[in-house]
């Protein structure tokens, strides 16, 4: 995970942001590509570091794996239907909704298991398969034995909210105060100089559109 991270960021970059969508949100019997087409406005994956998901489209450089889609074809009906299988479906689909990013993304065929002693936490409307239904089950269904999955690492502007917040709640801690600090060998000098880097890393993760919010530039270490 580590050498991933390193991966994925530059010019001064050294965290990433984890999204995912558990279950992957498909019907049953649809190809990636009508998984997808039908997401063309927000991606159907959720932010799960925690900062502020601004629903913008953009990072620096990603990596995607999706599990538990096959190497079924349907007929031509948008340009991800015309790509040549689903790992180039799913790249097509992550250079459209990404413009500009480095993106990689690999598609494996077999899904995550979900049989006992994994939590039954799924909605009915989920196939065996953990596929949406396309209408209301008949009776109790049954237990859903795996699910596809969608996982992505991100170097992403929305860091520089998360790093930000970081700095500004430290900022208000004394560490002559806190004893700990000093037990555990950190110099004040040390903490201030964490400190500031900290923000410098935050920083590295600003783009023109952060640029126009007001922060407090008035800042005391």
């Amino acid at each position: 995970m580590m050498h991933l991270a390193e991966t994925l960021n530059f010019s001064g970059r050294k965290v990433v942001a984890a999204w995912a969508s558990v279950p992957f949100p498909a019907v049953q019997g649809s190809s990636l590509a009508d998984a997808l087409c039908a997401h063309q406005q927000d991606v159907p994956w959720q932010l799960l570091s925690s900062c502020r998901d601004r629903k913008s489209s953009c990072c620096f450089a990603q990596s995607v794996v999706l599990r538990g889609f096959g190497k079924e074809r349907k007929q031509p009906l948008s340009p991800l239907h015309t790509c040549e299988g689903t790992e180039q479906v799913l790249q097509h689909y992550l250079h459209t909704a990404f413009p500009g990013a480095c993106s990689t993304s690999h598609v494996l065929e077999q899904p995550c298991p979900t049989r006992p002693p994994y939590p039954q936490l799924f909605s009915p409307l989920l196939s065996r398969e953990g596929f949406l239904l396309d209408k209301s089950p008949h009776s109790s269904s049954a237990a859903v034995e795996s699910i596809p999955v969608l996982a992505a690492l991100q170097s992403s502007p929305v860091l520089h909210t998360l790093l930000y917040g970081l700095y500004k709640d430290l900022q208000k801690v004394n560490p002559r105060r806190c004893l700990s600090f000093f037990s555990a060998g950190v110099e004040e000098d040390d903490f201030h100089e964490a400190l500031q880097e900290l923000r410098t890393l935050s920083e590295c993760y600003k783009t023109g559109w952060e640029a126009g919010e007001s922060e407090d530039e008035g800042d005391s270490a």
